[in-house]
Formats: C-alpha cells, structure tokens, sequence
C-alpha cells in the first residue's frame, strides 16, 4: 500500500507544480490577483507534498 501512495502524493507533486507554473504564467499575462493566489497556493502545496514524500517513513512510524 506505502508504494502506490507514493506515486499518489508524486503525481499530486508534479500536478501543483505544473498548476503553479501555469498560474504564474496566467497572472504574468493578466495581472488577475486570483491568478496570482492560485499560483502561489499551489506553489505552496507542492512543497507540502514534497516535504510529506520525503517523511513519509516517519509519518507511517516505519
């Protein structure tokens, strides 16, 4: 089960990263503020995902 919820949380990794790319490329464009809010929330989630992968053996107290 721990494998296949590694590549859940690295597929999540790689979508907020692309989602934040793009949402940095559409406020770049447009100047929207929620473009802006997207971006850096999905940035942010991203690093939450990425921080929780690599603990994820302390997490699962393996």
């Amino acid at each position: 089960m721990i494998p296949f919820h590694r590549v859940l949380i690295s597929t999540a990794i790689v979508f907020c990263a692309g989602f934040a790319v793009w949402g940095w490329q559409e406020y770049q464009r447009s100047q929207t503020t929620w473009a802006l809010a997207s971006a850096i929330a999905f940035a942010v989630f991203a690093i939450g995902f990425a921080i929780y992968l690599t603990q994820l053996k302390r997490f699962l107290g393996k």
